[in-house]
């Protein structure tokens, strides 16, 4: 896991600063919070859980948007399986990930199996509640169009797009769209517009709704059962 590892700064201590991307991974302030609002509540999550549910990531960071995720699966109560994959294209240390998770102890029972796992590579691993991890690593504009996967529901979880726009071009958007099941969905934080108008391009239906904190707005996104659309798709509050 440490080839082509993230250089981390530390803010104050405690808050992880990419030096790649002059980014922090998250706020103290409120980043599980800011997780379960846009990537959970982003995909109506937990509501849409069942046997089998996959999600993909873009940016697996700390990791601390798949603890959130094990907590609300295991607070569903979900009896089936779980599949999480992330593309990290600069993963953290085991240290670095473990002291940057430290800061939300309610997850340290989730933290647990997973730095145990990554211990030993990418994966896949099999965690606690049948979820299973696989962290896709390399540059997500090749990796991703050579996955097999599709995921129900996407967290679109890159750095800043002035910061890093490699993760936000409209090839790569296009790439999740054809890697989304029908009726899936997408969030980030981000209601950039030419975020907005190439997941609109690829298929999704696109909605601007309010973002969490000082955020404004974020984005959510939704493919259409019956496939994907032409043309843009900005509804209400894009």
């Amino acid at each position: 896991m440490e080839n082509q590892s993230a250089r981390i700064d530390w803010r104050d201590g405690a808050i992880p600063v990419s030096q790649q991307f002059d980014d922090p991974y998250f706020s103290l302030s409120g980043g599980l919070a800011e997780t379960a609002h846009v990537f959970l509540a982003g995909n109506d999550l937990p509501a849409r859980f069942r046997d089998g549910f996959a999600i993909a990531e873009i940016g697996f960071g700390t990791g601390l948007n798949l603890l959130a995720t094990l907590q609300a699966w295991e607070g569903s109560g979900q009896t089936g399986g779980l599949k999480f994959t992330s593309f990290e294209a600069f993963p953290m240390t085991r240290p670095d990930m473990a002291r940057a998770l430290s800061a939300f102890p309610g997850l340290a029972a989730h933290a647990g199996p997973v730095l145990a796992a990554l211990e030993h590579g990418p994966g896949p691993h099999m965690l606690p509640n049948r979820v299973t991890l696989q962290l896709v690593l390399g540059d997500a504009r090749q990796t991703l169009p050579r996955w097999a996967g599709r995921a129900d529901a996407w967290f679109l979880d890159g750095f800043s797009p002035a910061k890093n726009p490699e993760l936000w071009g409209a090839d790569l958007l296009a790439e999740v769209a054809r890697h989304t099941a029908p009726g899936g969905t997408a969030a980030t934080y981000t209601a950039a517009g030419h975020v907005r108008r190439s997941l609109a391009d690829a298929g999704f239906e696109v909605t601007r709704v309010p973002g969490f904190g000082t955020k404004r707005h974020m984005t959510r996104a939704h493919l259409a059962d019956q496939g994907r659309a032409t043309g843009r798709r900005l509804v209400a509050g894009a």
